[in-house]
């Protein structure tokens, strides 16, 4: 890589902490811009993966103090979505890169939906739970929510562009506790597919290892500062601009 190539990774990394730790749709920032300096999409998928743990860890640092209030529910959800990255890792490696090729674009417009409406979910989840209202009535994870939560740690280990919006609207969904707590469940739950995913790609899967370096740097101040600037950041520009690096990504992998 050349030095505008180096310099262009190190911010994506860092853009991609940040959405990490606040929207939670890292890879639709990073992944386009691994395949635009030259890397495959499988690779640019397992780099991208590694690449990112840094972020993950930033984010749970961000959020220590929410994750305290619920060791033991936060436990349960790394322990899930772990086991499922490694189902999720295994598909990517073990199925035709053929195939990743033809489902990555539609996963990602399927993500950059979800991401549109995301505000929609929002303010409908926030009605579920209106001010002085008592939470506490569901605190574990029922039969179907962790199901949903296991095939969101899957598709975490596959490919993950918007696994975080999705474990956002499984959790608030499942769970009566507070959203900025299921923000901070987010951010671990999907650093902990990224990990045993990222374990799985290390021993058999082709990684460009500098640009793992550059995301890893980069990624981990990121990932801390989208924790902290999470409740004040401007979210419709934010939003306009991953649904257009998702677009972007999924005309790159279909030309």
């Amino acid at each position: 890589m050349d030095v505008a190539e180096i310099v262009l990774v190190l911010a994506a990394g860092f853009g991609a902490g940040i959405l990490s730790s606040s929207v939670g749709v890292a890879s639709l920032l990073s992944f386009p811009i691994l395949l635009a300096v030259g890397l495959p999409p499988v690779v640019a998928n397992t780099t991208n993966t590694i690449g990112l743990i840094p972020a993950g860890a930033g984010g749970v640092l961000g959020y220590r103090q929410e994750l305290r209030q619920v060791r033991g529910l936060a436990v349960r959800v790394v322990v899930l979505t772990g086991l499922a990255g490694s189902i999720g890792a295994a598909l990517l490696l073990g199925l035709p890169s053929s195939v990743f090729e033809w489902v990555a674009p539609w996963l990602i417009l399927g993500t950059c939906l979800l991401v549109g409406v995301q505000p929609r979910i929002s303010r409908w989840l926030a009605a579920r739970h209106p001010e002085g209202e008592d939470r506490s009535a569901r605190v574990r994870l029922s039969p179907l929510t962790t199901a949903f939560v296991v095939l969101t740690g899957v598709y975490g280990g596959y490919f993950g562009a918007g696994a975080g919006v999705m474990m956002i609207a499984v959790l608030a969904l499942g769970l009566d506790i507070d959203l900025r707590i299921i923000g901070a469940l987010r951010t671990t739950s999907v650093m902990a597919s990224n990990v045993v995913a990222g374990a799985v790609f290390v021993v058999v899967a082709d990684i460009d290892w500098t640009v793992v370096a550059l995301l890893a740097v980069s990624s981990i101040f990121g990932g801390y500062v989208g924790a902290r600037i999470a409740r004040r950041m401007p979210a419709s520009p934010l939003r306009a601009g991953v649904v257009a690096a998702g677009i972007v990504a999924a005309i790159t992998l279909w030309t």
